[in-house]
């Protein structure tokens, strides 16, 4: 293949991007906005070793997931890539793209459950970030388009409530009247940076916050007209972000109306939101997820639970009464202001929430003893940090709960853990984002040989003890434990453990000097790891 050829690709798979793939000479060939099934007369537009890029001339012959895109920004917009195939197409896809990324890169064969679909895929968004931008003299804002930071104009995204685009044209209407500029990333210049909305799905209640270059009194009138036009509207909150970057929001805020917080609710958790504050975007679909991830964590009541970037503090809260503690961990201070309101408002009178990095924390409670039965982990899209992994395993609670927004790193991390002492028990994908490429999936790692260990029975006549315990020395064994299960065992605990099994040891081999003589038995859970390497040696 080179530039411009003009091929016909057959579409048999999609990727996570929602790309189709098509094969042309043995070469995989990725096309946007294409469905499995569909045949295409293709452009090729990039060619690279081992894979090219091509975009649609003709459909020749449709797939029948094939539907007609709803949205006149579809295609110029970088959010949507799946409203041109039917939902459950879309669902087919993303399913397979978790698995795909857990046998892919994690090199694991875990028992999924079917997808969770979303209740709504329509108007299901409680929070926009607008880019704002200047075109043809006008300011707009949208998305920006694909691999690009060049706004898209959008009037009205089928994934947000109607309101935010009354709010958001209400807005642009008075930066025009007023002649207020927009910011242009290029040069650095310019005002009105974007506009960040968030309406509780159950309260109604909404908060808009404008993020603007400097400190400025140009808005105050914006305020006071915004809030007696939509009453929804509790806070109204300007942000100021100095940075020549493409971080969204800044350090410094104003409130210009309200107390800067709106009230919502999720799996019956009142819950206090700041501009800064994580949540989920879709709160039907993360209630859904949540209820899951409870299921996994499979609370008795007496555990205590160690809720990792734990955002307001919703999902440890919401598993709160099923626990004797809960300790949440988050690096964003306003977020952890919420949550401890959270608590209070709810009631939650077992839980503590600490501010700092997830992996400095996680170490920290590690050194000083603390020992979760359950930890639920939900990190940003680039995964969990090592030293977080790390510490999770030292503390080596029973039961991990991941909620991951990024298969690839849930994948990595999940492929860490189950490397240090894990075993990948159950996962599920979930839509939280339909329409787009994103989607959630959970899954429950299970501490190898807590409760659990292989009962075999032996019979003596059986076995060739001699040549069993020419199998492995020692050494061999104890640099088999720590590889696998990251613990120090002693010749002593091997000793015990190989006579259990009924290998005899040498006569007085690691034995008491006297009968009276008190001697440190095995723990538990490393006399599974020492049977473990038994097995593995075919000793036992």
């Amino acid at each position: 293949m080179n530039k411009n050829d003009i091929i016909t690709l057959e579409i048999s798979g999609l990727t996570s991007e929602g790309n189709g793939v098509g094969r042309f000479g043995g070469q995989a060939v990725f096309v946007p906005f294409s469905a499995i099934g569909d045949t295409l007369e293709c452009r090729v537009q990039k060619v690279c070793k081992s894979y090219a890029y091509a975009k649609i001339l003709r459909v020749i012959s449709p797939s029948p997931d094939r539907r007609e895109p709803d949205c006149e920004a579809f295609g110029r917009c970088g959010g949507c890539c799946y409203r041109h195939i039917s939902y459950e197409a879309e669902l087919s896809a993303k399913e397979q793209s978790v698995k795909d990324a857990f046998s892919r890169i994690g090199g694991l064969e875990i028992p999924f459950e079917p997808i969770i679909p979303s209740a709504q895929t329509e108007r299901y968004r409680n929070k926009a970030m607008l880019p704002v931008a200047e075109i043809d003299g006008r300011a707009v804002c949208g998305f920006y388009s694909p691999r690009s930071h060049r706004v898209a104009e959008c009037k009205d995204c089928r994934l947000e409530p109607k309101i935010f685009s009354e709010i958001s044209a209400e807005i642009l209407e008075y930066q025009r009247k007023n002649r207020l500029p927009c910011y242009d990333e290029q040069s650095g210049r310019g005002l009105l940076r974007h506009i960040c909305l968030r309406q509780g799905h159950y309260s109604g209640e909404i908060s808009v916050c404008l993020v603007v270059s400097e400190q400025t009194g140009a808005y105050g009138e914006l305020s006071k007209l915004l809030t007696e036009k939509f009453p929804n509207i509790r806070t109204v909150v300007l942000n100021i972000n100095r940075e020549k970057s493409n971080v969204i929001l800044g350090n410094q805020e104003i409130v210009l109306y309200g107390d800067g917080k709106i009230l919502d609710e999720i799996c019956g958790v009142k819950t206090e939101l700041s501009v800064k504050s994580f949540y989920q975007v879709n709160t039907p679909a993360a209630e859904a997820v949540y209820r899951k991830a409870a299921e996994y964590a499979d609370l008795r009541g007496g555990e205590t639970l160690l809720d990792l970037y734990c955002g307001a503090g919703t999902v440890g809260l919401s598993m709160a009464s099923g626990v004797k503690r809960l300790i949440g961990v988050e690096v964003i201070p306003e977020a952890v202001e919420n949550a401890i309101a959270n608590a209070k408002r709810n009631g939650v009178g077992n839980a503590e929430f600490i501010v700092g990095d997830a992996s400095d924390i996680a170490e920290k409670l590690a050194k000083r003893g603390e020992r979760p039965d359950v930890v639920t982990v939900d990190p940003p899209r680039k995964g969990c940090d090592r030293r977080a992994l790390d510490a999770m395993i030292k503390m080596s609670p029973d039961r991990i709960v991941m909620i991951s927004c990024n298969p690839a790193t849930a994948a990595r991390d999940v492929k860490y853990l189950c490397e240090n002492g894990y075993r990948a028990a159950r996962a599920c994908p979930a839509d939280m984002f339909p329409r787009t490429g994103h989607v959630e999936t959970v899954c429950l790692l299970s501490k190898l040989n807590v409760k659990q260990h292989i009962e075999v029975e032996l019979t003596m006549d059986e076995m060739d003890l001699t040549a069993a315990e020419k199998k492995a020395s020692y050494e061999e064994i104890k640099e088999y434990v720590l590889e696998k299960f990251g613990m120090k065992v002693s010749h002593l605990y091997i000793a015990q453990v190989k006579r259990k099994c009924g290998i005899i040891e040498r006569e007085n081999y690691n034995k008491p000097k006297s009968e009276s003589a008190k001697q440190p038995q095995c723990p538990p859970e490393k006399e599974a790891a020492i049977r473990a390497a038994l097995e593995y040696f075919k000793m036992i």
